[in-house]
């Protein structure tokens, strides 16, 4: 991928765990420049995410170039790209960077993610437009 590249992180900044990870995590210089999204302010991505049948309530996506990565793919995707500065992102790499190990522990990172929206009170983004999918 050519430096310059935007690497675009599509995740509910109204979590405060993904919010944390997402202002966190640091991606090497010659991967691109990551670009926070927040889901919940809508824009072109958001319909790309929706058209491809994602539902962002169950997983954040990385677009890289014209592929999107989900869940744990994009959990993944983040940690090859990324560095090893700080604590935070050696562990995220080292967690991470196996897709077997991303498979496992994304889901229980969503459950804990799903607990807490749900303990603040906070809506869904519903994305995919299910009927009576609006609360955690």
């Amino acid at each position: 991928m050519p430096a310059g590249t935007d690497v675009l992180l599509v995740y509910d900044k109204q979590c405060p765990a993904c919010d944390y990870y997402c202002n966190l995590v640091r991606i090497r210089e010659a991967a691109g420049r990551l670009v926070l999204i927040d889901a919940r302010d809508g824009g072109p991505i958001m319909g790309e995410i929706t058209a491809a049948g994602l539902d962002i309530d169950q997983g954040m996506v990385v677009k890289v170039g014209g592929t999107l990565y989900y869940g744990s793919d994009a959990i993944h995707v983040l940690s090859l790209m990324g560095t090893n500065s700080g604590f935070f992102n050696r562990l995220t790499h080292w967690s991470f960077k196996y897709r077997p190990v991303a498979k496992i522990l994304y889901p229980v990172l969503r459950a804990c993610r799903n607990l807490l929206l749900k303990g603040l009170g906070k809506t869904k983004i519903n994305n995919l437009g299910v009927s009576g999918n609006d609360r955690f």
